[in-house]
């Protein structure tokens, strides 16, 4: 396991104290693995989710520090989505 996804892990679970209710949602990070988000938090995973994000890490790491916002990585092509975009939506403004 990669250095990144557990630093990844880590500020997600402190972004979302008490985990994300929206249903179940998947980070992937071009080369350094996946991480999965529910009502239990953020865990290293690659199970099947609601909604599909997929960033290379640079970018995901500059949208959990702030410095890019998850609707801009979107509209720049930078963030893909694949899945229920609300769910995405309401992802990118837990984030936020």
């Amino acid at each position: 396991m990669s250095d990144v996804i557990n630093a990844a892990v880590a500020a997600l679970n402190e972004k979302m104290e008490g985990g994300f209710d929206g249903g179940t949602a998947k980070f992937v990070l071009n080369g350094a693995g996946s991480i999965m988000v529910d009502g239990n938090g953020a865990r290293v995973g690659d199970e099947e989710a609601d909604v599909t994000l997929t960033a290379d890490s640079d970018v995901f790491q500059d949208m959990l520090s702030g410095e890019m916002n998850p609707t801009t990585a979107f509209m720049s092509g930078k963030l893909s989505v694949d899945g229920d975009m609300g769910l995405a939506m309401q992802l990118g403004a837990a984030l936020g």
